[in-house]
């Protein structure tokens, strides 16, 4: 989080959350990179509270936002309910020195935390038929009265590459821009665009062993499907081998590409030319991702890990390269 947010989220401020929202003084913090997250309590039962700051999201953004994910609740996807204020409202103000906080209130996603071993086909497969559920079922999905539509994938503040690329990374911006021309260019049908999660990574939901429960749509906009199926195959093999060879990595992305395309297909059907277009949309999280570590981590806080992903993808980006080579021809997927 941003220093300037930190100083404004004082303890004071997080005592009148609570108090408006009728929870317990006890809370456990989760975390703060994009929004602060928290374990809260309410008589005893744990629930979990959103803070965001005004520079982040609007309130019309976060009410739009909960709007989707209480359809998508309703149509019975894994997803946390939402939970009204006291006061009957998705989302509560709380103004600070000269901006806002917002507040969400969520139920706790049941299961446990994703780790790298527990990998196999079966989640694998479970992943892909939660994913294609939801883009099943939100081709029908039209914003509730007074609710503002999400924004487009190309209303990311991350693509302002010019503004966040270090300025002597002309190479990696130059090839970064022609990407997203390329993404630009793709027809939007509602068969192959629609309101996304857009980051179902395994950080993203918890899992039973039988079902995946999704969480985090703070990052939800219209986007092509074909996206939220590079997100989940790029972190899944980033996490998998991170030192690892390409050899390595295009091995652990067929397997999972394969297992999780078992389970899309059980829910949702998406063309042939739009699984084609899957290495675009992992170069294009390359290039965001490359985005976000320029904005958020300065290089006086950068550890060895995070170094070597920066390295890796800018050699990518300016190689044009995605994270893996995939063989997406009809036979094989």
């Amino acid at each position: 989080m941003e220093h300037s947010v930190e100083k404004q989220f004082t303890k004071e401020m997080m005592n009148k959350i609570l108090a408006t929202y009728q929870l317990d003084s006890n809370f456990k913090k989760l975390g703060d990179f994009e929004n602060y997250a928290f374990e809260v309590y309410q008589n005893g039962e744990a629930k979990i509270l959103r803070v965001t700051h005004s520079s982040h999201r609007s309130q019309k953004e976060l009410e739009s936002e909960l709007d989707w994910i209480q359809y998508l609740h309703g149509c019975g996807i894994s997803i946390p309910a939402v939970f009204l204020s006291p006061n009957g409202k998705t989302v509560e103000a709380f103004e600070a020195e000269d901006s806002v906080f917002y507040a969400c209130l969520f139920e706790k996603a049941p299961g446990n935390p994703v780790k790298v071993d527990d990998f196999n086909e079966k989640l694998f497969r479970i992943w892909g038929k939660v994913t294609g559920k939801m883009h099943r079922v939100t081709k029908n999905y039209q914003p509730g009265e007074n609710i503002q539509p999400r924004s487009h994938w190309n209303g990311n503040d991350l693509l302002q590459l010019e503004y966040y690329y270090p300025k002597e990374d002309k190479e990696a911006l130059a090839a970064a821009l022609k990407v997203i021309e390329e993404v630009e260019k793709l027809p939007r049908t509602k068969d192959s665009y629609g309101l996304l999660h857009t980051d179902i990574h395994s950080g993203n939901f918890f899992y039973d062993g039988e079902t995946i429960h999704i969480f985090d749509f703070d990052d939800a906009c219209y986007h092509y499907f074909a996206s939220d199926i590079a997100i989940p195959l790029y972190y899944s093999t980033n996490s998998k081998h991170f030192y690892g060879t390409k050899e390595e990595r295009n091995e652990f992305a067929r397997g999972f590409l394969k297992a999780f395309l078992e389970g899309y297909r059980e829910e949702n059907t998406l063309s042939q030319d739009c699984l084609e277009t899957i290495p675009l949309f992992l170069k294009q999280r390359d290039i965001e991702l490359y985005a976000v570590f320029s904005k958020k981590v300065p290089i006086e806080d950068r550890n060895e890990r995070i170094q070597h992903w920066i390295d890796e993808i800018k050699e990518r980006i300016e190689k044009n390269e995605a994270i893996v080579d995939l063989d997406l021809s009809a036979n094989l997927i």
